[in-house]
């Protein structure tokens, strides 16, 4: 499904501004909004219902995008991540020292994907950023997979809704720790 250039724009204004947006990833709807901005993050755990300790998920559309958050590990491990990317692979890689502890949680990692879902990296493309990425729900209720599952459950309260339909996962992206291989979520 094409999107129309005026809607990335129109979702990138409401990111720059720090407002929250939905948008269509890999299996479910996400919310995201600027990594950098503590009030669009906070604004978003509230919304959620979602404790600051567990931290947040970081996509991009190319790898750049997400350098600036993370400290990059032997070639070895980054091989095997970047073989996976784009794509459905989420990874927990060491955060950079400077990365905000909102992204992280009580972590010293921070989990991160470079998308394949062509209007998610789009959206990414269009902020010239990462975005956070966290699934659109309110905790303890079932991820939304259409604008309209997304309008249901917060009604209003999000500054743009990026339409389009979800990639073909049924479960969320798994997240994988990249130094051991642990399976964190499948």
């Amino acid at each position: 499904m094409p999107i129309h250039p005026w809607h990335l724009r129109e979702a990138a204004r409401h990111f720059h501004n720090g407002g929250l947006i939905a948008y269509p990833t890999e299996a479910v709807y996400g919310l995201g909004c600027n990594p950098l901005n503590w009030h669009a993050v906070r604004h978003l755990l509230r919304l959620k219902q979602r404790s600051m300790d567990k931290g947040l998920i970081l996509i991009a559309a190319r790898f750049e995008q997400l350098r600036p958050y993370i400290t990059e590990p032997e070639q070895k491990v980054m091989q095997e991540v970047h073989a996976s990317w784009p794509g459905p692979a989420t990874w927990l890689l060491p955060a950079a020292p400077d990365t905000p502890q909102w992204l992280t949680g009580r972590h010293t990692t921070l989990a991160v994907r470079v998308t394949d879902h062509p209007l998610a990296a789009a959206l990414c493309n269009a902020c010239d950023s990462a975005l956070v990425s966290t699934s659109a729900n309110i905790a303890g209720h079932a991820p939304a997979r259409s604008p309209l599952g997304v309008h249901r459950q917060f009604n209003n309260r999000l500054e743009y809704i990026l339409h389009g339909p979800v990639g073909p996962l049924e479960q969320p992206t798994p997240i994988r720790d990249a130094l051991n291989k642990q399976l964190i979520r499948g």
